[in-house]
């Protein structure tokens, strides 16, 4: 970095069915196309939990928690937001999925685990088969990634990215399905507390994996870590956005810039 030039921020998004939301140090801001056509813009202040900044495994799942925290607060700065799992067939298919892994799970053995764990993701996958919500992850992957070379036209930036939350789904069913099969070894009938803690704990080992991979990017294993991400995305997570979508993202990056001062 050139001396004089500002420190870039780090940011991190969500896609919305019509819109781009993205993640600040201590702001949000969401742009949307509104059903007559128009770009709306909206942006706020985001809750931070300090506390356990410095507290591994803790630190992870406060930035988690501080990112669903934020949804409603968009949702009334932005009432014309769409959010992902905002229809009633998506809300079905997650209700399905639900009953059908506590079903897989109460089979013996990592098989029904391993199962009762990948059918969690069906909701996601399902919300991404339209296309419109795939579109728009790949505009906030090719927004930021613009926003962080610096000189890259969004058009040209890859739609996958190493900070897409898809790089939390191996390790977070890997460390699901660990951690299950050793509390059945230790308790005879866990109950929904004890498997409730280790999927929280799954997640806290996911973030910090996740984490670890950012620290150390460009080694072998951060590389291999994130593979399985990657592929997600190439596959189904996203898909090549129109001039019309990135124009969206563009209006909710140059409002993020604008509320961190980071312009």
């Amino acid at each position: 970095m050139s001396d004089g030039e500002p420190e870039k921020l780090r940011l991190g998004g969500m896609a919305l069915r019509n819109g781009l939301l993205v993640h600040g140090p201590t702001h949000w801001a969401a742009a949307v196309r509104t059903r007559a056509g128009d770009i709306k813009v909206a942006s706020g202040p985001k809750p931070r939990l300090r506390k356990v900044d410095g507290v591994p495994a803790l630190r992870g799942l406060a930035r988690l928690a501080e990112a669903f925290v934020v949804i409603p607060l968009v949702k009334r700065g932005l009432p014309e937001v769409r959010l992902p799992f905002q229809d009633p067939a998506t809300l079905g298919v997650a209700a399905g999925a639900s009953l059908a892994g506590s079903l897989l799970r109460r089979r013996a053995g990592p098989a029904g685990e391993a199962a009762g764990a990948a059918v969690a993701l069906v909701p996601a996958l399902y919300a991404l088969r339209g296309g419109e919500l795939a579109a728009y992850h790949g505009v906030e992957h090719k927004s930021i990634a613009a926003y962080e070379a610096g000189d890259l036209d969004a058009a040209d930036a890859a739609k996958e990215h190493d900070r897409c939350g898809s790089h939390l789904v191996a390790p977070m069913l890997a460390a699901n399905v660990a951690g299950t099969v050793i509390l059945r070894k230790a308790l005879e009938r866990p109950s929904a507390l004890a498997g409730s803690a280790v999927a929280l704990a799954s997640t806290a080992i996911a973030v910090e994996v996740f984490a670890w991979s950012e620290r150390h990017d460009g080694t072998r294993l951060a590389h291999a870590l994130r593979q399985p991400g990657h592929a997600i995305q190439r596959a189904i997570g996203t898909r090549e956005p129109t001039a019309v979508q990135l124009e969206v993202g563009e209006a909710a990056l140059a409002e993020i810039l604008r509320v961190e001062g980071g312009a």
